[in-house]
């Protein structure tokens, strides 16, 4: 089994990856700025530590994110350092849609995919559509409003869990470049998750579907979130809404 270096092991997916690498059987050392129990000191963004943590390291499953273009040289870093390492695969988690829809942390991902591309260490890239918990934060957040306002496109959110169950089965194949995406087992409309939300968090808000204007909000409509075919996640959104208010 192999030696893996987890970025991000802490986060809303970086948990059920670690614990399913090491499920599989796999060594997992989780990459962070702070000390802390199975983790190893290393800085992103000034490098600091990165050598130290990737001693012994065959495999790096690269998910650590700040949300921003930051990210991009975070990824320079590592890949940097990785390259100067004995790390003969990278595995990325990336976004359906990046080449496509034009959100700057969007562009900031498909960036970081041809960094990897241009990088001489063998990579994996895997993108997946939105996670059931980013799609709740869109209608959480809007407490303090009257209704929940709901723009009028759809998704395919997916379970972090499906998510990590696939990291792990290309961790333990050979560098694939970038492999097919993946998507949750359900297409469905912002306003139908808007309901499902509302219904299990107990909400008394009036739900308002509102028309967005924008060369974002169409791709969206042209489902550029989405993945053709065959779903790979197996948990639906009303599944993971009763696991999380039940």
């Amino acid at each position: 089994m192999s030696e893996i270096l987890v970025t991000g092991g802490t986060g809303t997916l970086g948990v059920p990856t670690v614990d399913a690498l090491r499920r599989a059987g796999h060594s997992v050392r989780v990459l962070s700025r702070h000390p802390g129990p199975d983790q190893v000191r290393g800085d992103l963004l000034t490098g600091a530590g990165l050598a130290q943590a990737l001693d012994g390291i065959d495999t790096v499953v690269h998910l650590a994110t700040s949300g921003s273009t930051r990210d991009v040289d975070a990824a320079g870093t590592l890949i940097a350092a990785a390259e100067e390492s004995a790390v003969t695969h990278i595995v990325y988690i990336s976004i359906v849609g990046v080449d496509s829809i034009p959100l700057p942390y969007y562009r900031a991902k498909l960036q970081i995919e041809h960094m990897l591309e241009a990088s001489p260490v063998p990579h994996t890239i895997l993108r997946a559509t939105q996670f059931h918990d980013l799609v709740t934060m869109i209608f959480a957040y809007q407490k303090r409003l009257p209704w929940v306002f709901v723009p009028r496109f759809g998704a395919q959110p997916i379970a972090v869990e499906d998510v990590a169950e696939r990291l792990t089965e290309l961790v333990g194949q050979e560098p694939a470049g970038r492999v097919a995406d993946i998507g949750g087992p359900e297409r469905l409309s912002a306003e139908q998750m808007a309901r499902q939300w509302k219904a299990a968090a107990l909400s008394t808000k009036r739900i308002v579907s509102i028309r967005l204007p924008g060369e974002i909000v169409r791709t969206l409509r042209e489902r550029k979130n989405m993945v053709p075919g065959a779903p790979y996640g197996t948990k639906t959104y009303s599944e993971y809404l009763a696991k999380r208010y039940g």
